[in-house]
């Protein structure tokens, strides 16, 4: 069934303004709503084309506008802005979204399901490992550094120096000479113990992103993959 109303939804944490116009651009309605009473209102509407920007919760909110029988298009913040007509505010952003999205040229966002979210997740938890990993073994060189102990530059160099690979858990090895004040030895042995701790999170993580190929396969056709940020470590 054909809809003949458009909702533009701006978002945000507490309350989240509607603009409502039909497909050929007359407003029909302007809403402030808090977050509670977001869902039972859009319950309440006949099914109608949805707009919102692509931003934190759109794709939660898309897959409960969809629940309710509306149909749901998310827009790329950097295509509204333009069509911001007067000072931005919450009810200028949500006209600016029906605007925008009556484009007949604009280009949409897919919604995502929860699984695919998760997916996401997980990648960014371990891109984050990944870069806490580098920032304790440098932080922990240049201390050493600091005391004449010269650390060979890369991971498996530092591993090498610093862990003994026999015990498990692995025991931190940190050379500090014995003239190093106890605050200092405190610091290095706390970044060693968490650094030694970091690959064996990081390596779970790669095992079950490894199961998550449709992603990967994403970012790749975006090329990601020539980003030596995304290559695989």
């Amino acid at each position: 069934m054909a809809k003949d109303t458009m909702i533009g939804v701006d978002l945000a944490k507490s309350v989240f303004q509607l603009h409502a116009a039909s497909m050929t651009g007359e407003p029909r309605f302007r809403r402030k709503l808090s977050r509670q009473s977001f869902p039972q209102f859009m319950a309440e509407q006949a099914p109608a084309v949805v707009v919102m920007e692509a931003c934190g919760s759109a794709h939660h909110w898309a897959r409960e506008m969809i629940k309710l029988g509306h149909e749901v298009k998310l827009i790329a913040p950097r295509y509204v802005k333009p069509f911001v007509k007067r000072q931005k505010n919450d009810a200028a952003d949500a006209e600016a979204i029906v605007i925008a999205a009556q484009r007949p040229e604009m280009r949409f966002v897919g919604p995502k399901s929860a699984e695919q979210q998760s997916r996401a997740v997980l990648f960014r938890a371990r891109e984050r490992l990944v870069h806490q990993r580098t920032e304790l073994v440098n932080a922990l060189r240049a201390a050493l550094y600091e005391y004449g102990y010269v650390v060979p530059q890369g991971r498996r160099s530092s591993a090498d120096h610093l862990v003994r690979k026999h015990p498990i858990p692995p025991i931190v090895r940190v050379p500090y000479p014995q003239s190093t004040p106890i605050c200092a030895r405190q610091e290095m042995e706390w970044s060693g113990t968490n650094w030694t701790q970091k690959p064996h999170i990081v390596k779970g993580l790669r095992h079950r992103t490894e199961g998550n190929r449709g992603l990967r396969k994403s970012r790749w056709r975006r090329g990601w993959d020539s980003n030596p940020r995304y290559r695989r470590r």
